[in-house]
C-alpha cells in the first residue's frame, strides 16, 4: 500500500492527520530541512510507531531520494533510539542521582558511523525520542542538532513530522 493509499484509508474524524500528513511531508511544510532529512525523520518515526503498513508506505516514500545505505541510517537512529530511549527515560525518571555516575555499557557504535549524515541521524534520533517520550534524549539531541546550526523551524519540523506519523499509525491502527 503507497501512502497516498493509507492515507486514503484514514477516516473522516481524521482528516487533519490527512491534510497534515502532506504539508509535513512536503518541503514547503517543513521549513528549515532538506527533502532527505524529511524522509528519513519519517521513516525513523515510522518505525518507531510500529505500524508495518505505515513503515512500508514510509519507506517506499523515502526510497525515492534516499540511499539504501541511508534507509538503514534512518533505521538505526529508530533501533538505538528504541534501546536508549527506555534506558536514559527510566534513569531520568527514577531521580536517583547514583545512575548518573554508573557507566550505562550500552553498545552504541551505529552513532559513529549510522549511513547518514550526522546532522540527519540527530533529527531522526529526536523525532524517536519523542515519541518515546525521553526527555533526556530530546534535550541532548536537540543541543546538538542546535549547535550544528539547525534552526529552531527545522528542529520543530522534525517534531511535527514524528507527530502526525505517529498519529497517523495509532489512526490507521484503528481503522
Amino acid at each position: 500500500m503507497s501512502l497516498t493509499e493509507l492515507r486514503n484509508t484514514l477516516p473522516d474524524y481524521a482528516k487533519d492527520l490527512r491534510l497534515n500528513l502532506d504539508s509535513v511531508l512536503g518541503e514547503t511544510g517543513s521549513p528549515g530541512i532538506d527533502g532527505k532529512q524529511i524522509r528519513a525523520i519519517a521513516l525513523a518515526s515510522a518505525i518507531a510507531s510500529r505500524h508495518a503498513p505505515l513503515v512500508a508506505a514510509v519507506e517506499a516514500f523515502a526510497a525515492e531520494q534516499l540511499s539504501a545505505e541511508e534507509i538503514n541510517g534512518a533505521k538505526a537512529a529508530a533501533a538505538i533510539m528504541a534501546m536508549n530511549n527506555v534506558y536514559y527515560r527510566a534513569t531520568h525518571l527514577i531521580e536517583n542521582d547514583e545512575y548518573a555516575t554508573l557507566r550505562a555499557g550500552l553498545r552504541m557504535n551505529v552513532m559513529a558511523s549510522p549511513g547518514i549524515d550526522k546532522i540527519t541521524f540527530e533529527l531522526a534520533s529526536l523525532a524517536v525520542s519523542a515519541i518515546n517520550g525521553c526527555g533526556m534524549c530530546m534535550a541532548s539531541h536537540e543541543k546538538t542538532i542546535r549547535k550544528h546550526e539547525v534552526s529552531a523551524q527545522g528542529v520543530q519540523s522534525a517534531l511535527k513530522i514524528a507527530a502526525v506519523i505517529h498519529a497517523v499509525a495509532v489512526t490507521a491502527e484503528l481503522a
